[in-house]
């Protein structure tokens, strides 16, 4: 092996504990935010590594965990709209990517869960009575419900804007 092979080789392998570093670091404080373990660990897997995207197989040999560990964690991170699910061209292998705009599409979706969380909301008023203290809490619930709504719609219009800005037009 060349000098040039064996420094391409060792910058490969400080880069892989650089991110392993990262991934077990940032997948702890997504941990202690109330994200399961394996998720978190697979998505901050997927945001350090070169392309952003790996297969089941590499993840598990990045994480040292089976591939059924990774197919939960990436059902959960996909149903959390925080990952996709692709296909290798010409392959049946499965590729889990994680966009650039992976916050923006994760709290972007989060419209319909908060949507769902009003009705029952206006549910439980009409049952429990407007006027008893029960009803008022949940009014007060829904009123917040509402307003983050409202306020997520103009943060995420600020952020494409202000995203552009920094970093040029999303890519297609």
């Amino acid at each position: 092996m060349s000098t040039d092979e064996k420094d391409t080789a060792a910058g490969r392998t400080e880069d892989l504990a650089a991110a392993s570093r990262f991934t077990e670091q940032f997948a702890a404080q997504l941990v202690w935010a109330g994200m399961p373990r394996m998720p978190a660990r697979v998505f901050a897997a997927l945001l350090a590594s070169e392309s952003g995207s790996l297969t089941a197989a590499e993840l598990g040999e990045r994480l040292h965990v089976s591939p059924a560990a990774v197919s939960g964690a990436v059902r959960y991170l996909s149903q959390q709209y925080m990952v996709a699910r692709e296909r290798e061209p010409g392959s049946r292998r499965d590729i889990f990517r994680v966009h650039s705009d992976q916050w923006y599409e994760a709290l972007a979706n989060r419209d319909s869960v908060l949507k769902r969380w009003e009705t029952s909301l206006r549910d439980g008023i009409a049952s429990l009575g407007p006027d008893s203290p029960a009803g008022h809490r949940l009014e007060e619930t829904l009123a917040f419900f509402e307003f983050v709504q409202v306020e997520l719609a103009g943060m995420m219009t600020r952020w494409r804007a202000h995203r552009e800005s920094l970093f040029g037009p999303p890519p297609r």
